[in-house]
């Protein structure tokens, strides 16, 4: 798992393709962590000049903490739980609206050794809110806790690289679109069914 978060043939690591690609274009990003608990921005902030983009971040462990701080509707907790992809995207959202950031990212799920709330360990949900709207995917991961925290960091940063290149592509909705959840197998890529669409 390790060798995942290593150079990646076009540009470096996916942290350091991040910062690059948010650097050349003058965006920010924010981050709301669960399960890797601040490893998400801690990576950002391994890059060199990360601070021009990497404003901040929440460590949301508790769900007192994801309702409090992040936004996170109490009562989808009491519904769904903690482990769920419309707890990722509102945290995702949540930390990019009180942070003030281009990008939000966020992880939520279950880093083991043994099942939470019912769910396995590897059960993760990541999150990217930004300017086009909010996408999120499933990943059901396998290995040790600190090879799963791992693979989160990996993939949110993959997505987020995605993401930010995908604006480039897309027109900006709206301004205060809000977003329903779309799921997708695979944190690299994504169609346009995969984006939430503004809700009605």
């Amino acid at each position: 798992m390790a060798a995942a978060l290593e150079r990646d043939g076009d540009g470096g690591t996916p942290g350091a393709q991040l910062v690059a690609r948010l650097t050349e274009s003058g965006e920010t990003v924010a981050c709301a962590e669960s399960l890797t608990a601040g490893l998400v921005a801690a990576t950002i902030a391994g890059t060199p000049g990360a601070s021009v983009v990497l404003l901040g971040g929440v460590v949301a462990y508790a769900a007192e903490v994801k309702t409090r701080l992040l936004e996170v509707p109490a009562e989808l907790v009491a519904k769904v739980g903690t482990v769920d992809p419309a707890v990722a995207v509102a945290m995702a959202e949540g930390v990019r609206r009180r942070l003030g950031s281009t990008w939000g990212l966020s992880t939520t799920g279950v880093a083991g050794p043994g099942p939470s709330e019912g769910k396995p360990a590897g059960t993760v949900h990541i999150a990217v809110a930004g300017p086009s709207g909010t996408v999120t995917r499933p990943l059901e991961l396998n290995g040790t806790r600190a090879q799963i925290r791992s693979a989160t960091v990996d993939a949110v940063l993959r997505l987020a690289v995605h993401e930010s290149g995908a604006t480039r592509r897309t027109p900006t909705p709206p301004s205060g679109a809000r977003g329903t959840v779309g799921l997708s197998g695979h944190p690299d890529g994504g169609s346009a069914s995969d984006r939430t669409t503004p809700a009605t």
